[in-house]
């Protein structure tokens, strides 16, 4: 069974896609099979390969961080397809030289650094109150995140101003070094630090985002909690994560929840849990009570000879069902009967007088001796 993608190649599980592909260059260094002869290299290689597959991918990386492995085992995630090749030409150009090597492979990394480039993922982690996450509703929050710049419209060029070739790398986006090893020569290439990949520079720099072509702001935003989630709950909230650069879309934004404990309901699963304290002659007697619910209140019925610790149920009056709010769990409410410890001598004489018509010795053993065997009667 493969284990667990993130510790595989040692990231954290909200790791961007940058530190992904950081990870997985370091490690493929280390265990490419042309470089690590080592027995088991290959595997590992193949191992942190499947990785970064699943990993680089957004939508994959979600179905994987939502159903694990098998959410990727399909058709679809097996293999290095197509539509991933260009990613992995990146890196391996950067490791190895490329496939081929030669200008192309540093034509084809210069178009896919000019080209818009998806934002980032942000996280959030929002505290609900038990009611809150129960009926859902709208919540207003306040969330940093990078905005395309309104004076240069993203470019990070001064308006009226251009961009030029990068003289460091002549447009190409990276520059390549010949190294020696003793397994023969490699050609490595590295991004261009003048140019940061982009075969191009600024003239001038727009002086409101500094050349970034992106500035740090916050924002309020009004998000819809649906009915029935629950703590560690995850909800994604398109385009509302840091913008793009260079016109790409803006990454997504994930809430993460966080519920609050209640003082007088427990929460299990759909259905919500309490307790009821009643004297010991209302579980004799029966009795109608007036009860707490999240609903509010409402009136339970008491049976006669309640035992204690009875489990009495108030039917879809529980925790509405995540995505269909009309089906709802139920409300279990257990029944605490209170045994009193000291009692009136009108009380006593009283009581001595139904154990006598009950046959009850109550010579000994006290009130709450004489009570247990009396609810069991």
């Amino acid at each position: 069974m493969p284990g667990d993608y993130y510790q595989t190649l040692g990231v954290t599980r909200d790791a961007n896609k940058d530190e992904i592909k950081r990870a997985y260059r370091r490690l493929a260094r280390k265990y490419h099979p042309d470089v690590n002869k080592e027995p088991g290299a290959e595997e590992k290689f193949k191992e942190i390969s499947r990785a970064y597959e699943v990993l680089s991918e957004p939508e994959i990386r979600q179905r994987y961080d939502q159903f694990g492995e098998a959410g990727v085992s399909g058709g679809g995630a097996q293999g290095f397809d197509v539509g991933n090749m260009g990613d992995f030409a990146d890196i391996f150009e950067t490791i190895f030289g490329g496939f081929g090597g030669g200008m192309g492979g540093q034509q084809r990394g210069r178009r896919r650094a000019n080209g818009p480039t998806r934002g980032d993922d942000l996280r959030l982690d929002l505290q609900l109150t038990f009611q809150e996450a129960i009926f859902g509703g709208e919540k207003e929050i306040r969330i940093p995140h990078l905005e395309s710049c309104q004076v240069c419209e993203g470019t990070g060029a001064k308006p009226g101003t251009g961009v030029k070739t990068c003289g460091t790398c002549n447009g190409a986006g990276q520059v390549r070094r010949a190294t020696r090893t003793p397994f023969g020569s490699f050609a490595q290439v590295s991004t261009c630090p003048t140019c940061n990949g982009t075969g191009e520079v600024i003239e001038e720099k727009c002086e409101a985002c500094n050349g970034v072509g992106r500035k740090q702001e916050t924002k309020k935003l009004k998000i819809t909690i649906p009915a029935g989630v629950d703590d560690g709950t995850r909800l994604r909230v398109g385009k509302e994560g840091d913008a793009g650069l260079r016109g790409g879309p803006a990454g997504d934004l994930y809430v993460f929840l966080m519920v609050e404990t209640d003082k007088h309901f427990v929460r299990e699963g759909m259905n919500i849990r309490s307790n009821l304290e009643v004297s010991y002659l209302q579980a004799i007697l029966g009795c109608r009570l007036e009860v707490d619910t999240v609903d509010g209140k409402a009136e339970l019925t008491i049976p006669a000879g309640t035992q204690p610790n009875t489990v009495l149920t108030l039917e879809n009056q529980g925790v509405p069902k995540l995505g269909n709010a009309t089906i709802r769990g139920d409300h279990l409410i257990t029944v605490k009967v209170q045994i009193p410890t000291r009692i009136n001598s009108e009380e006593r004489e009283l009581l001595e007088r139904l154990a006598t018509i009950k046959g009850e010795s109550h010579g000994k053993g006290g009130l709450e001796g004489f009570l247990g065997g009396l609810f069991h009667k």
